[in-house]
């Protein structure tokens, strides 16, 4: 459980700077944090927990990554990318980006074909959960939270 609150405080930081960083509007500085977590600590449960591949814990981040950016943008009233920008930071495989490319520098093409594939998968996998919930249109998250709130309003 310490370990669940550590890569959740950390996440949440990191993406926090990253909204820092892309100039996101202040007041929206812990939602965008906020987004990032949410996909890391799927991502990462999935990774450390449930023993899922690399690519089927990124998939699964980043589908939970862009349906927080996507009810944010509405409860908010920001367009998605204020969210999805600097919440994406933690998932991005930059190890892996900067692994392949050493290396081929040092001649192990083997080793970097290996590990370029695996980058590439990843990459695929979150461009697909990002898309796949990106493609549902705008009315299904504007129907939904307003019933939603018009019904905690009334309670």
């Amino acid at each position: 459980m310490t370990e669940l609150l550590v890569q959740a405080v950390v996440s949440l930081a990191a993406t926090i700077a990253f909204a820092m960083l892309f100039h996101a509007p202040h007041r929206q500085y812990f939602w965008c944090g906020f987004t990032g977590m949410a996909g890391w600590l799927v991502y990462w449960v999935m990774a450390q927990q449930l023993q899922s591949s690399k690519a089927a814990a990124s998939f699964a981040g980043a589908l939970m990554l862009t349906l927080v950016t996507r009810v944010l943008s509405v409860v908010q009233k920001m367009p998605s990318a204020v969210y999805i920008t600097p919440g994406i930071f933690p998932l991005v495989p930059g190890a892996g980006i900067y692994d392949t490319v050493y290396y081929f520098i040092s001649g192990m093409n083997e080793q970097a074909l290996a590990t370029g594939a695996q980058t590439v998968k990843i990459s695929v996998a979150i461009a697909l959960g990002v898309v796949l919930v990106l493609a549902l249109p705008a009315r299904c998250f504007h129907n939904r939270l307003a019933i939603l709130l018009r019904d905690r309003r009334g309670s």
